[in-house]
C-alpha cells in the first residue's frame, strides 16, 4: 500500500471492526485510553453488535482529536481495521477515500480497497503464540506501527491495565508481534512508517 498521505492533523475517526469474540470492544478501549490518559488527547468511543451478537459483525468506533470532540460518531472514517470479510463488506461504504485500511489477510479475501494492509494477524497470533483470540491485541500493534496514531508505549501501557492478571506477557509479545508484522511489511516496500512508531522487536 502506497499512502500518500499521513492521517489528519486534528480529528481522526477510527473503526475497529470484526465479528462478537474477536475482543474489538477492548481493543477500541484500549486504543482510547492510549490517546486519552497517556498521550493526552481527546478521545470518545461507542460500540455496536450485530442481531447476533457474538458471531455477527460488530464494530468499534474511536475518534482521537486534539480538540473537544463534539460529535462523538464516526462520519468520514480515517482509518479503518477489518478482522473479518462480513465485517470489512458492513462497515466500509464511509471511509475518506485516502483512508488507512488494514485488514487480517487470511479473513478478508476481499478488501474494500487495493490499497489496503494485508497482514496475517489471526495466523500469526496462533502459529507464533500459540493463541489465536490475542490476534486483536495483534492488529492494535501493527496499526500503531503503521499510522503512528498512537505510541507503542503508550498502547503498551493502556494494554497491560485491561487485560486479566496473569496475561500481560502474553499481551505484550502479541502487541510486539504485530509491530513486526508491519515493520516487515514496510520493509517489503509497502510504505514509510510513521514517525512515532515505536521500534522494539519481539
Amino acid at each position: 500500500m502506497n499512502q500518500d498521505s499521513a492521517l489528519p492533523l486534528g480529528r481522526v475517526e477510527v473503526r475497529l471492526a470484526g465479528s462478537g469474540g474477536q475482543g474489538l470492544l477492548l481493543a477500541g478501549l484500549v486504543l482510547a485510553e492510549a490517546a486519552g490518559l497517556y498521550e493526552g488527547r481527546e478521545v470518545a468511543m461507542v460500540q455496536s453488535y450485530g442481531p447476533e451478537a457474538r458471531g455477527g459483525a460488530s464494530k468499534a468506533e474511536v475518534i482521537v482529536s486534539d480538540a473537544p470532540i463534539d460529535y462523538p460518531l464516526c462520519s468520514r472514517v480515517d482509518l479503518f481495521l477489518a478482522l473479518t470479510q462480513e465485517a470489512a463488506d458492513a462497515y466500509s461504504w464511509d471511509l475518506k477515500p485516502e483512508a488507512w485500511i488494514l485488514v487480517d489477510e487470511d479473513l478478508v479475501k476481499h478488501p474494500p480497497s487495493s490499497r489496503a494492509v494485508r497482514l496475517p494477524f489471526t495466523t500469526a497470533a496462533r502459529e507464533k503464540l500459540k493463541k489465536p483470540m490475542v490476534a486483536n491485541v495483534v492488529a492494535l500493534g501493527a496499526l500503531a506501527e503503521v499510522t503512528g496514531l498512537v505510541s507503542r508505549r503508550g498502547l503498551e501501557k493502556a494494554l497491560l491495565a485491561r487485560v486479566p492478571a496473569g496475561t500481560e506477557a502474553l499481551n505484550k509479545k502479541a502487541l510486539a508481534l504485530g509491530a513486526k508484522l508491519a515493520r516487515e511489511y514496510l520493509g517489503q516496500g509497502g510504505g514509510e512508517p510513521s514517525p512515532q512508531a515505536h521500534s522494539e522487536d519481539i
